[in-house]
């Protein structure tokens, strides 16, 4: 509360409240608030993926990859034997349109085409995993998967 001194005698004095130290309290209660409530709500309910083995049937078509690194170098097997990217990307564009051919060309009835598995190193970088998948696709493989392993104990239930 505030007082006038001296002057006139109609004055009266003032008698308004401060609201400074009431603003001040309540924006700390707000960010109070404010950080607790996320911390204790969570807004996405979610149910994560249970880890399941699928064995998978593997085609002769398909194109079996795998990928490592050595001293920060990229290695991609076609099987067993090295390719570099560029090899990797015209061996797959020649075994594409093989495949293609073999089943009667583009326009055939039932078209299959292959699929390209990949198994990547755990140390390998993703970069490496990220490029072999790239240039498969580059190449024309609409289906490129990973190998894993399986989860040890067999399969798990859903």
């Amino acid at each position: 509360m505030a007082m006038s001194v001296g002057g006139d005698s109609t004055e009266k004095s003032i008698s308004d409240i401060n609201t400074t130290p009431l603003v001040d309290v309540m924006l700390v209660l707000l960010i109070i608030f404010l950080v607790t409530t996320t911390v204790a709500v969570q807004a996405v309910q979610l149910k994560l993926p249970d880890v399941r083995f699928d064995p998978t049937t593997t085609k002769p078509e398909n194109v079996s990859l795998s990928v490592t690194s050595a001293n920060n170098q990229c290695q991609v097997y076609w099987g067993l034997s090295p390719v570099t990217h560029e090899e990797l990307l015209q061996r797959a564009v020649d075994k594409l349109k093989a495949e293609i051919a073999r089943q009667g060309g583009v326009n055939a009835a039932g078209l299959e085409l292959p699929e390209a598995h990949i198994r990547g190193d755990v140390n390998a970088p993703y970069r490496c995993i990220g490029a072999t998948i790239y240039t498969m696709q580059q190449a024309g493989f609409a289906r490129v998967g990973f190998i894993s392993e399986p989860p040890p104990g067999g399969t798990t239930e859903r």
